[in-house]
């Protein structure tokens, strides 16, 4: 399989939006550190008309082809012309909803898009992001007790990424900040339905990301204390301190990714909502 200048060509085929192709797609190449994918993806493609110019594209610069297409003359036609030009090609759903069909005994309904339908899973995910922008970074404090989550922890813990994406799983979360000197809103102290998790992070890793943040501004940060090592460390114990007086989640987001640290507050999320006692 040809490369060039540890590069290749990733072509991602999808009638629906992609996502899930994009996901699979980066997770498999994120394993192969010495070459880069060029992706080329190709969204909402349900007609031959459409499919002609992916096949040029894919022509033009060969490649691994993945797709989810579920109109089976769009999946032949895509299938043979790659083995015409010697492209290797996958169906990433494919396999999957031949596993179900065996099980389920019964085939499968062909609705392209069908994940992505106006249901009340879908409206639970748009009425958890608004509830999570209004309550960023300790804004409306008095809403905190409706929430699921709350998230809090120091400057650049990662609260307000961490709080978008669990929104977009259905996960209503508010996000407060913690510093040193000013005193935390009393209602988060009293707070008694959602979860409340602390994130925290070494001085070490909160001083490089915040030196990153005020280079990305022109700002100069000599002699400031956001950035000072004596200062931050200050910070973190602080944090640390209230949240153990609290009796709150511990969750070190050092070398987490967005996605591994809102795993794990899900994971918090969901024992706590299996163990609490019926109402």
């Amino acid at each position: 399989m040809p490369t060039s200048n540890n590069y290749f060509h990733l072509h991602l085929v999808s009638d629906s939006t992609g996502e899930t192709l994009i996901t699979v797609a980066r997770a498999v190449a994120a394993q192969y550190a010495n070459v880069t994918p060029v992706e080329h993806v190709y969204p909402l493609v349900r007609s031959q008309k459409q499919l002609d110019r992916v096949l040029d594209e894919i022509e033009e610069a060969p490649g691994i082809v993945l797709f989810t297409l579920l109109e089976k003359d769009l999946v032949s036609r895509l299938e043979d012309k790659c083995k015409e030009i010697n492209v290797p090609s996958l169906s990433i759903i494919g396999p999957v909803m031949q596993l179900f069909e065996a099980y389920l005994g019964a085939a499968t309904t062909g609705r392209v898009g069908a994940q992505h339908v106006l249901n009340a899973e879908y409206f639970k995910r748009i009425d958890a992001l608004n509830y999570t922008m209004i309550h960023d970074d300790g804004q409306h404090v008095e809403g905190l007790e409706d929430a699921d989550v709350v998230l809090v922890g120091v400057s650049r813990t990662s609260k307000t990424p961490t709080s978008i994406y669990l929104a977009n799983r259905g996960i209503r979360t508010a996000n407060v900040p913690l510093v040193p000197g000013i005193p935390v809103p009393a209602q988060l102290e009293t707070l008694t339905r959602p979860l409340v998790v602390s994130l925290h992070a070494t001085p070490e890793r909160l001083i490089q990301v915040r030196q990153n943040r005020l280079l990305s501004m022109g700002a100069d940060s000599s002699g400031d204390t956001y950035t000072d090592k004596q200062s931050v460390a200050e910070e973190v114990a602080f944090a640390r301190k209230l949240s153990a007086k609290h009796d709150w989640p511990l969750l070190d987001v050092t070398r987490r990714s967005i996605e591994e640290t809102a795993a794990a507050i899900m994971k918090l999320y969901s024992d706590r909502q299996r163990n609490r006692p019926s109402q």
